[in-house]
C-alpha cells in the first residue's frame, strides 16, 4: 500500500529535511515514528527538500507499508508520536505509480519578512528582518526580470546537486500587511539555496543597494558572486508542490491561514 501525507513543521529546531547521522532532521523524526507506528521499517521520499531553519506549511510524502489503516489513523497515530514542532495534516490512499517528487507539477515557497527598526521578538525564527523601509514598485521592477526559464545558476548554492540550474519561475508576488512583507514564489523546481538568494537580491533592491533594473545582468553572469549575499532561513516557508487535481491530493492545511 502507498500512503501520501501532508506534512507541516517548525524548522527551527531540525537540521533541514534529510536524514542525517545525528537524527535531528524533519524525516528522522517522521520516519522513527511511522515505523514505531507500523510496527516495521519506514522509508519516506518528499516533494521538496527544506534546509536547516526552514519551516513546512504542507510537504507531502509518500511511502509504501505493509500496515493496513485507515486515513484518519495514519494522521492520528504518527501525531501521537511525533515531537509537538511537526505535524501530519491529511493522509490519503494513492495509486502505487504516485510519486510525491516526479508527479509534481510545481512548489511554492513563501518568505515572511518584517520591515521594523526592532528585531523580532515573539516571531523569532518564524520571520526574516529588514530595519530599512523597503520599495515595492522597485522590487516588483526587478521581481518581472526574474519570470519565465532562466539560467539560475547566480542563485544557486554550491553545493547543490540538481542536475540543471534552469529553472521556471512562473510567480513572484509581493505583498505587505502592517510591518510585515509576504514574497511567494512559484517555479517548477528550485535549486538549493534559490529562493534565499533571490531574497538577498530583492530586499537589496527594496532598500536602494542594487538598482532594479539589475537583476537581468545578475542572471547573464552566470555566477554565485554577482548576486547578494544568502538571505537568512528563518522566514522561509515551503507552502508545498502542485499536483494534478486527479490525484485527489488536498492543496492547503490551516498553516496557510495562519501564516501573514
Amino acid at each position: 500500500m502507498r500512503v501520501a501525507l501532508g506534512l507541516s513543521y517548525e524548522g527551527g529546531a531540525y537540521e533541514g529535511w534529510q536524514s542525517q547521522p545525528s537524527g535531528r532532521t524533519v524525516q528522522d523524526q517522521l520516519e522513527q515514528a511511522l515505523s514505531r507506528f507500523c510496527d516495521q521499517t519506514i522509508r519516506t521520499m518528499c516533494a521538496g527538500r527544506t534546509d536547516a531553519g526552514v519551516h513546512a506549511l504542507m510537504q507531502v510524502v509518500h511511502f509504501d507499508t505493509e500496515a493496513e489503516r485507515p486515513e484518519s489513523a495514519w494522521v492520528r497515530g504518527p501525531n501521537s508520536l511525533l515531537p509537538p514542532g511537526i505535524a501530519v495534516q491529511w493522509a490519503r490512499h494513492v495509486s502505487p505509480q504516485f510519486h510525491c517528487r516526479t508527479h509534481a507539477l510545481g512548489r511554492r515557497y513563501a518568505y515572511v519578512v518584517l520591515q521594523s527598526p526592532v528585531r523580532p521578538s515573539l516571531e523569532a525564527g518564524r520571520v526574516g528582518w529588514v530595519f530599512r523601509p523597503l520599495d515595492q514598485a522597485a522590487m516588483e521592477r526587478a521581481a518581472h526580470d526574474l519570470i519565465g526559464e532562466h539560467d539560475f545558476s547566480s542563485f544557486r548554492a554550491a553545493q547543490c546537486q540538481s542536475h540543471t540550474p534552469v529553472k521556471t519561475l512562473r510567480q513572484i508576488r509581493i505583498s505587505r500587511r502592517g510591518a510585515y512583507w509576504r514574497f511567494e514564489f512559484e517555479a517548477n523546481a528550485f535549486l538549493h539555496h534559490m529562493v534565499r538568494n533571490l531574497m538577498g537580491c530583492l530586499v537589496q533592491v527594496g532598500q536602494g543597494l542594487r538598482p532594479a533594473d539589475s537583476m537581468p545582468q545578475v542572471l547573464a553572469a552566470l555566477h554565485r558572486d554577482a548576486a547578494a549575499p544568502t538571505f537568512s532561513p528563518d522566514g522561509l516557508y515551503f507552502l508545498g508542490p502542485v499536483y494534478d487535481a486527479d490525484w485527489g491530493l488536498p492543496d492547503r492545511t490551516p498553516a496557510y491561514d495562519w501564516l501573514p
